[in-house]
């Protein structure tokens, strides 16, 4: 045999046998820990490498997901993986009618190609968090990239797996907002609920209002050490958005699938709207009162000159509210509401409905007016009117509205949606009158709790305690719930209140690793849920936390 002929041979074969490697290669149980648990997974033999042939195909539809994909692996790989509409590829997107579950996805991985189908692009993002998870990132970017061969089906269980913030406590900025939205995309949930008026603050820009954010963004100071405080710290604190930064955070969401839901208070928790339009109260001439008296020196100067009412610079229940008994009342909110609905396209608007006290509806000659002329026994009644007054403007607008639990008290609005916070009882009588509920008790969804007894060597948090693992066995459908009013139940969420989370590393140090624990919680069949293993799975997941640099508790990650 001719020199050259041998040497042709020995480069077939050992390029055959590099290949076949690959092909062949029997990956380790290691390689295979997805968050949250996926519906069915069947490991397979080999793995697909990435390099600079990789490329990115599917439909002109799935521009938007294929470009993400493109931009992960290049980013790890340190190759120049690009999205094409059609053409030839080995990473195929495909939408695939015969997939059920609109946010459902098959994920395909052999040696040499990839394809993620699914019934509509949101599935295809889906499929592409899982096959983030799967990606080999032990290497620096530029290193060699692997992913194990591997057949997924996946569906989620609930339709509403939502995330809450509170950026009226403590405000936070744009760039981390689009960071939690960022967070709720890698876990595979859809919603978020962003909590924007309260006493302490107003936080959107409201055009027809512009004193709303002129005043009503800003407090003169804020109460130190925990409720009632130990002093005040005089330093003037607030901030808002801007509409046009309320449409860039909505357009960013939409790309990562997810829905963002505002959250107007209302007819409770609304002194810093009452600060900056005092009419809005039943009794406008009356001081704003502090707990404990632990006011602001600016703010007592600003009520000594004649300025009643400020923005509460201290937490807790107020009893100064919206009146129910003044037409100027809905005028206000109708067109506060119209203005947000401009903004958020939303199918739900959050109307609150929570913790509003009625001491100052007792007294008011207006709302005991109204009381008469609607014939109503009784406060409670009167806040269902109110409610039911508000839901009735947001449907003529093709919008559903959602309040927590305590609409429930006088009647329920005809189409709103509960979410129960005072654990399961409100979701279950919600349902039980073939109402849709999110459940979000505060029993297994406030992470504002400390996530540990030793709470001296803990960041200063509101009270309570709920673990990792307490999260983790959250049921959102009620036990005690009847089988055939399940279907009510949507799904559930987590609520992050900030009084005391006055940073975005606390903010994350809260959330973490307790969102990823409610995202298994949201997404995945009881039957595959199993807590041994979710600690096994969530020490790998950890790495992503670290790779995006963020602030997270070690608290039940065996350390």
């Amino acid at each position: 045999m001719p020199k050259y002929l041998l040497l042709c041979l020995i480069f077939l074969l050992s390029t055959l046998s590099c290949t076949n490697e690959y092909k062949h290669y029997q990956n380790a149980e290691a390689d295979y820990q997805i968050i949250p648990q996926v519906t069915a997974l069947q490991q397979l033999n080999g793995r697909f490498i990435v390099n600079e042939k990789t490329q990115v195909i599917g439909d002109e539809a799935l521009e938007s997901e294929g470009t993400y994909l493109g931009d992960i692996l290049s980013g790890i790989s340190g190759q120049n993986i690009n999205f094409q509409a059609g053409g030839k590829g080995n990473i195929q997107l495909l939408i695939d009618s015969t997939i059920v579950s609109e946010e459902g996805y098959v994920l395909s991985v052999s040696y040499d190609k990839i394809k993620i189908k699914a019934h509509s692009p949101k599935g295809i993002f889906y499929g592409i968090q899982s096959l983030r998870q799967l990606l080999e990132t032990g290497e620096e970017p530029g290193k060699f990239v692997s992913i194990p061969a591997v057949q997924i089906e996946d569906s989620p269980k609930y339709g509403y797996r939502g995330m809450h913030l509170d950026v009226c406590r403590h405000f936070f900025p744009v760039d981390f907002i689009k960071r939690y939205i960022d967070l709720l995309a890698m876990h595979k949930m859809n919603t978020f609920h962003w909590h924007l008026t309260e006493d302490q603050a107003w936080r959107i820009e409201i055009k027809k209002y512009p004193e709303l954010t002129s005043v009503g963004a800003w407090r003169n100071g804020t109460i130190e050490g925990h409720y009632p405080g130990t002093g005040n710290d005089n330093k003037r604190y607030g901030g808002f958005y801007t509409r046009e930064e309320v449409k860039e955070v909505v357009a960013y969401a939409a790309k990562k699938h997810i829905t963002v839901i505002p959250e107007i208070e209302m007819p409770g928790h609304s002194s810093a709207a009452i600060a900056a339009y005092p009419f809005l109260s039943c009794f406008p001439e009356e001081p704003s009162i502090v707990p404990n008296d632990m006011m602001s020196d600016a703010s007592r100067k600003a009520q000594a000159s004649g300025q009643p009412k400020i923005v509460q610079e201290s937490w807790g229940v107020f009893d100064d509210v919206y009146c129910a008994g003044k037409e100027e009342t809905f005028t206000f909110l109708e067109n506060v509401l119209e203005e947000v609905m401009e903004l958020f396209p939303s199918t739900y608007i959050h109307i609150g409905g929570d913790e509003c006290p009625k001491a100052n509806w007792k007294r008011c000659p207006h709302c005991q007016q109204r009381k008469e002329d609607m014939e109503l026994e009784d406060e409670h009644q009167l806040q269902s009117y109110f409610i039911n007054r508000i839901e009735k403007f947001v449907n003529s607008k093709g919008r559903q509205i959602i309040g927590w639990d305590e609409i429930l008290e006088g009647g329920l609005a005809p189409n709103a949606t509960v979410m129960s916070w005072r654990g399961n009882k409100g979701g279950i009588a919600a349902a039980e009158q073939s109402h849709t509920v999110i459940m979000a008790p505060n029993s297994h969804c406030y992470f504002d709790h400390y996530q540990s007894e030793d709470k001296e060597n803990e960041p200063l948090a509101i009270g309570g305690f709920l673990p990792l693992e307490k999260v983790y066995h959250f049921n959102p459908t009620p036990a005690a719930l009847e089988k055939d009013k399940h279907a009510f139940i949507l799904g559930g969420q987590a609520n992050l209140w900030t009084e005391y989370i006055d940073s975005e590393a606390y903010a994350e140090y809260m959330l973490l690793p307790r969102m990823t624990a409610l995202s298994e919680v949201l997404w995945s069949a009881d039957s595959r849920r199993d807590w041994d293993d979710f600690q096994t799975r969530l020490n790998a997941f950890r790495r992503h936390y670290d790779q995006l640099g963020l602030n997270y508790a070690t608290h039940g990650l065996g350390e």
